[in-house]
């Protein structure tokens, strides 16, 4: 068995109102607010909050919850934002050495926005397998530097903001905040180049001219033939990984409690919950914050009382590659 002893959550002070990006990117206030579903989101300022910094302060949060040590872990697992703080880098390896992790390794897993559901799945499967006790999973992003609002090709990710989370997952637990039963995921490759920053990469390395013309933001190249393509398979998908998760973990929809979702349009959000039946809390304040999303909101959850001792909680994400994921939950609380 393996267990959540401890999470932590990190959110920069500064936010950006759903009127202040009406403002920047021409598009009604009503539409920014009720349809993409953004009162507001954290945002970090240009020269701090760097994700290892909110990593850091989200894992002295989770490891302080969990009533152990940094020296106490086997391992970190870095499964936010590449966008770093360095390019070609290990976030991972900074966040345990500055936390004090000494005897842990440290590694990497990218699935975007789909990365909480896979990294809880690579890190049960590393503690059942291998001989690692104690696993601090962290994630942090800030791709709101990545989004032109004058843009409005990229309009669907002007919901992206900033912060960050930190889960303990133990081997055996006596007391676990949760059980981590079973996952499920899908990829559909043929939109991994539906969302890309033009230049950086080995294709269109950096230089002038890209700084220039503004292709260090994120782009949609086809956004509307991207919608429509998604839009036939999006729902199946989620319900799809969803099912499986659920089935795999001996349970179906009527025994599902809680969903923790990654922040979306606001009637797809509403449809998709209602369709699985289950409690949700609609992360309207924060954003998008990629992988950190699910945790939000449980967090929110738990405050609110929509989560209670002996619910069953799926975290379900997706990810432009594009990958839906999903993995559930036995929550026993404190």
């Amino acid at each position: 068995m393996v267990g959540l002893t401890g999470y932590g959550l990190y959110v920069p002070e500064d936010t950006v109102t759903g009127g202040e990006i009406a403002r920047k990117s021409g598009i009604p206030e009503n539409v920014i607010v009720e349809k993409m579903g953004i009162r507001e989101k954290h945002v970090c300022p240009r020269d701090g909050d760097h994700v290892t910094d909110m990593c850091v302060k989200a894992a002295e949060r989770a490891l302080s919850h969990a009533g152990i040590e940094a020296s106490d872990l086997d391992a970190v697992l870095y499964h936010g934002s590449e966008f770093k703080d360095f390019v070609v880098w290990s976030a991972a390896a900074n966040v345990a050495d500055r936390i004090g992790a000494e005897d842990a390794f440290a590694s990497e897993s990218y699935a975007l926005c789909a990365g909480a559901p896979i990294a809880i799945r690579e890190a049960k499967a590393t503690l059942v397998a291998d001989t690692p006790e104690r696993i601090l999973l962290v994630s942090a992003s800030r791709e709101e530097d990545l989004v032109n609002y004058e843009n409005e090709e990229s309009s669907f990710m002007f919901n992206f903001g900033s912060g960050a989370c930190a889960m303990v997952l133990e081997e055996a637990p006596e007391t676990p905040l949760a059980t981590v039963r079973e996952s499920a995921a899908i990829t559909d490759g043929s939109f991994s180049e539906d969302v890309v920053m033009p230049a950086g990469g080995s294709r269109n390395p950096p230089s002038h001219t890209t700084v220039q013309s503004g292709l260090h933001a994120l782009n949609v190249p086809d956004p509307d033939g991207m919608k429509e393509r998604l839009a036939e398979v999006s729902l199946d998908n989620f319900l799809d990984v969803a099912d499986t998760a659920l089935s795999r973990s001996d349970y179906g929809r009527d025994d599902l409690d809680f969903v923790a979702l990654t922040h979306m349009k606001r009637s797809f959000h509403d449809h998709l919950c209602s369709t699985l039946g289950a409690s949700n809390y609609y992360l309207d304040e924060f954003g998008h914050v990629q992988s950190v999303d699910q945790l939000l909101a449980l967090d929110a959850g738990i405050e609110n009382g929509s989560v209670e001792a002996g619910d069953v909680v799926c975290f379900l994400a997706a990810g432009t590659g594009y990958t839906w994921a999903a993995t559930v939950l036995d929550w026993h609380g404190e």
